[in-house]
This record gives C-alpha cells, structure tokens and sequence, in this order.
C-alpha cells in the first residue's frame, strides 16, 4: 500500500469563497476534494479522474488560508484510496474514492 502525505492551503481570494459565506467564509467540500484528487495524481505522478466517492465524511468546517494536511493509503491495485484531512490535529474530513488514471 502506497501512503501519501501533503500539506495544503486554500487562498482566502479563491472564487468559490464570495458566495461561500459571506462574512463568515468556509472552503466547500467540492474543493477539499479537488485538492484530494490532485494530491492523488501528485503521489502517483499522472493526473487522475475520480469515478466514486463510496464513502465521504466532513466532519468540521476549514476556513480559507488555514493550513491543513491530506493523508491517502493507495490500494495496491492502483483504483482506490483512503483519505484524511486535518488541520492542526483535527479531522476534517476522511473517507474513501475510486479513480481512474486520465490519459
């Protein structure tokens, strides 16, 4: 099983943040899972293609410019993967995605 570890952090200036909310800002879950699929592609050096999210858990908000971590255990078959996020020791999200390598 391959692990992989990555340190993030999403600018209070990113689009997605106007509407989301005003006056008291928290990053979407699309884009967590955004950076969980580049982080993927990053561990396994080619982009990859999300095909299921069978199991997603966001347990607590992450606010812009704060900084957090995503953890994956890769499936040695290459299709699927374990994930976590935190930040400053506190889980954000966990949960478990199915991917395809893009060509």
């Amino acid at each position: 099983m391959l692990e992989h570890r990555s340190q993030h952090t999403i600018s209070g200036r990113h689009p997605c943040l106007a509407g989301h909310f005003p006056g008291n800002p928290v990053v979407p879950a699309v884009v967590l899972l955004e950076c969980v699929s580049r982080a993927l592609g990053d561990a396994l050096g080619q982009p990859v293609r999300l095909t299921a999210l069978p199991t997603v858990k966001f347990l607590k908000p992450l606010r812009p410019e704060q900084e957090f971590s995503i953890e994956m255990q890769i499936e040695p078959d290459h299709s699927a993967a374990r994930f976590r996020l935190t930040a400053q020791g506190i889980e954000l999200a966990q949960g478990r995605l199915e991917y395809a390598h893009d060509a």
